[in-house]
């Protein structure tokens, strides 16, 4: 077989940047966990200077800064008399601040997490298995919070709810919102600080990520007016809901029919459900792309083994696309689906009765 060396260098080259990246993660976790990059931040520092303001090990952060200036997350400031680093302005905006549009560690701590289940997953190769999202490592849940949270944050009140169909006028009324799927209660609590008249109900089938979120809740200071659950998708409890969301959980469900006939019954008459999911085409060809990449990679780790893990026999996964979401939606009943919104990572959409 001929070969192309040009073609194998090519590969090769994106090989060692894949194996780099892979390596990388753990360290930005590191460095996330023991507040390096928060101190850097601060000004630039020797290795032995920034160990001293994290009381931490100089040689172990010497080697951790060149491999982070390799990778571009902080930079060597060349000319100096010692060797010392520093982080620009975009690197500390995206990798200090949870509350930036883009806070990358949280992206980072979900991958490590994910992939402790290997053996598992490897195993669901093999024989159609599956592995439910409460059996994976805890690092996966709080991951997952700290990479959504951030575009939440930064959409949910500028651009998606005010896309909708007179749903701010109701919260800002005292509207009540029921949030399914809430994981942590991260988009639970920022809908309860933005809307003060407004009550939400946030549910998850997995009880530790609840008792999570009532701590979450109860810390930001809005216990009172936010709850949760102990529920799936398909039986959580209330009525009369002026909004319902579901934030990148739909496609993770093992029946989302059932779940979108139980939020068409749990609307009011002039409800709407809110549905935000992963960026992606409805042509897999269109999602082979770097953001296609990170969801794929993803979803084969955690979003189609946990549908399989649950009755329906539906496995979406993370690139369903919008045709596939609309069919869901329609065939539950809804007689409006829209898409209202979109993000390079998100799509957001309305649906009424």
């Amino acid at each position: 077989m001929a070969v192309d060396q040009d073609k194998v260098m090519d590969f090769l080259h994106r090989f060692v940047g894949d194996l780099g990246a892979a390596m990388a993660a753990g360290n930005v976790v590191v460095g996330h966990r023991l507040g390096l990059y928060a101190a850097l931040a601060q000004g630039p520092a020797t290795p032995a200077g920034l160990a001293e303001r994290t009381a931490t090990d100089p040689r172990y952060i010497t080697e951790w800064l060149r491999g982070q200036a390799a990778g571009g997350y902080v930079t060597r400031d060349a000319g100096a008399n010692e060797e010392t680093y520093s982080m620009t302005e975009e690197q500390a905006f995206c990798l200090t601040s949870p509350d930036n549009p883009v806070y990358v560690p949280g992206a980072f701590l979900l991958t490590l997490g994910a992939l402790r289940a290997e053996p598992r997953i490897t195993e669901a190769f093999r024989t159609g298995g599956s592995m439910g999202w409460h059996e994976h490592d805890g690092d996966v849940f709080v991951g997952t919070e700290q990479f959504f949270r951030p575009g939440y944050h930064a959409n949910l009140t500028t651009s998606w709810l005010p896309a909708l169909d007179g749903v701010e006028a109701k919260l800002q009324a005292g509207g009540s919102v029921a949030d399914i799927g809430c994981g942590l209660g991260a988009s639970s609590v920022l809908l309860g600080q933005a809307y003060p008249a407004a009550h939400v109900t946030g549910s998850d089938y997995h009880d530790g990520s609840i008792e999570l979120a009532r701590k979450r809740a109860a810390d930001a200071g809005v216990g009172h007016r936010v709850s949760f659950e102990v529920a799936t998708a398909q039986t959580f409890s209330g009525s009369d809901f002026d909004l319902v969301t579901s934030f990148d959980c739909l496609h993770d469900m093992g029946d989302p029919l059932e779940a979108a006939r139980h939020v068409l019954q749990a609307l009011a008459p002039d409800g709407s459900w809110m549905i935000v999911e992963p960026m992606a085409a409805d042509d897999p060809a269109d999602n082979l792309n770097p953001v296609g990449r990170v969801f794929y990679s993803a979803s084969t780790f955690l979003c189609l083994p946990n549908a399989r893990s649950q009755p329906g026999g539906y496995a979406l996964g993370a690139q369903a696309g919008e045709a596939a979401i609309r069919r869901v939606v329609t065939d539950a009943g809804f007689t409006r689906f829209a898409r209202v919104a979109e993000t390079p990572f998100n799509l957001v959409f309305e649906a009424r009765p």
